[in-house]
């Protein structure tokens, strides 16, 4: 059993992936509105804030690629945790700001989940055909 002081490789890689992505979503919001990027940062704080309290409470490391379990319940978290440090932190928490970080959030943090389960069958089907000729 691992905890977060001895997490596999396949954790820190997809808490790497969704760090990254949070960091996309950041990048690509300053950008879609004509912001400098240095600023990136400060869009992406309260994101990484949401997501850090998202993988702790959904224990996420124990199996980080589900997507019911683990996906769904770190974008929320990513979500509301990011939402509510924006707020606390004085920035803008505009009604189109959150529906757009909600959707886009949901497709990057539960999108690549389903992407990695897709592969992972793929691969698996062939592993098997290939097993049986």
């Amino acid at each position: 059993m691992s905890s977060p002081r001895t997490l596999p490789a396949s954790a820190l890689l997809a808490a790497g992936i969704d760090a990254a992505l949070v960091l996309v979503f950041a990048a690509i919001g300053r950008a879609s509105h004509g912001e400098d990027l240095l600023g990136v940062l400060a869009t992406w704080w309260p994101f990484l804030g949401g997501l850090t309290i998202g993988w702790l409470i959904m224990r996420a490391w124990h199996a980080p690629q589900r997507i019911v379990y683990t996906g769904l319940g770190v974008w929320l978290w990513t979500v509301a945790g990011g939402l509510l440090l924006r707020v606390v932190s004085g920035q803008g928490v505009q009604p189109s700001f959150i529906v757009v970080t909600a959707i886009v959030l949901g497709l990057f943090l539960v999108g690549w989940r389903g992407i990695a389960v897709l592969v992972r069958r793929i691969q698996a089907r062939r592993r098997a055909s290939t097993q049986v000729q």
